[in-house]
């Protein structure tokens, strides 16, 4: 959703991730402009200071200098993934670009009303997967294989008990 919004709000957009394997879904399905691969030290370098922004998903304890790096001056590192280890970072990295890191977890429920009337007003669209109340136990096993793009919704009103 942050790529569908942030390409709504006129942003030129970069996703980056740690293989190639999610390219073709972030660039032809999100909207993306641009891939980067985290784990590619010659892509990594060549964007480096060119980002003002960066969202981090990552809901695991991971290094920040590698994203801290793509920064420019004044940029941002905003973590929404949940981490409940201690994270570490080198200092000089935020100090010599004023970068900052900072965190958001949720919006107010006016600030979730303003962005559903944002995403209702440039179409905006989640992606998700409708599934029945039989197919519950199914899903959540495919949620501890990663095996869902992005959202399972339950109708409830459609299913049978």
């Amino acid at each position: 959703m942050g790529v569908k919004i942030a390409k709504a709000m006129g942003h030129h957009v970069t996703v980056i991730s740690s293989s190639d394997r999610k390219r073709e879904e972030a660039m032809e399905h999100l909207g993306a402009d641009k891939y980067l691969v985290s784990s590619d030290a010659t892509q990594m370098q060549a964007a480096t200071e060119s980002l003002d922004y960066i969202l981090d998903t990552i809901p695991v304890n991971h290094p920040l200098e590698p994203y801290i790096s793509l920064l420019k001056v004044d940029g941002k590192l905003i973590i929404t993934g949940v981490i409940s280890t201690p994270m570490q970072f080198i200092t000089p990295m935020l100090m010599l670009g004023r970068k900052s890191i900072t965190g958001s977890f949720i919006g107010s429920m006016e600030e979730t009303q303003e962005m559903l009337e944002f995403c209702n007003e440039k179409s905006v669209e989640s992606m998700i997967e409708i599934v029945k109340m039989d197919y519950v136990n199914t899903a959540i096993e495919r949620l501890e294989k990663n095996d869902v793009r992005y959202r399972f919704v339950v109708d409830v009103a459609g299913s049978k008990f």
